[in-house]
């Protein structure tokens, strides 16, 4: 199973970044794909996740309204739109897939990621 992110880069606050995850090796029908971030001196956090099946999202605070996960099956690919992008944005964003199974939740972050992307830096300059 492989998780390439990309899309990463430099960017002044209030600009857009579009980050994707190209996902490979296996079926992810009953997984939910993650968005995780980890700040300079902070934990790892949940940003934004959807179930790759039926594609319903969740976000957590730190990215709602300003965030938006979508993914495209024919390229088995995960997307992660960051708009209005702020200098506290600035971490490396990570890719990741959980099982979901039966889980009916709608909090994605309570699932196990078992699946992990090498991650892609994100900058937001002031």
């Amino acid at each position: 199973v492989q998780l390439q992110a990309s899309g990463g880069g430099l960017v002044q606050s209030g600009g857009s970044l579009r980050l994707s995850c190209a996902a490979s090796g296996r079926t992810f029908s009953r997984y939910v794909m993650g968005w995780f971030r980890q700040a300079p001196g902070k934990e790892r956090e949940f940003v934004a996740g959807i179930k790759w099946s039926g594609g319903n999202t969740y976000y957590r605070d730190s990215g709602k309204g300003r965030f938006t996960v979508s993914r495209d099956n024919a390229k088995n690919t995960v997307y992660l739109q960051m708009n209005s992008l702020k200098p506290e944005d600035t971490a490396v964003y990570y890719c990741a897939a959980g099982y979901a199974g039966d889980y009916s939740g709608k909090d994605y972050s309570r699932l196990f990621y078992n699946y992990w992307g090498q991650g892609t830096l994100v900058t937001v300059s002031s």
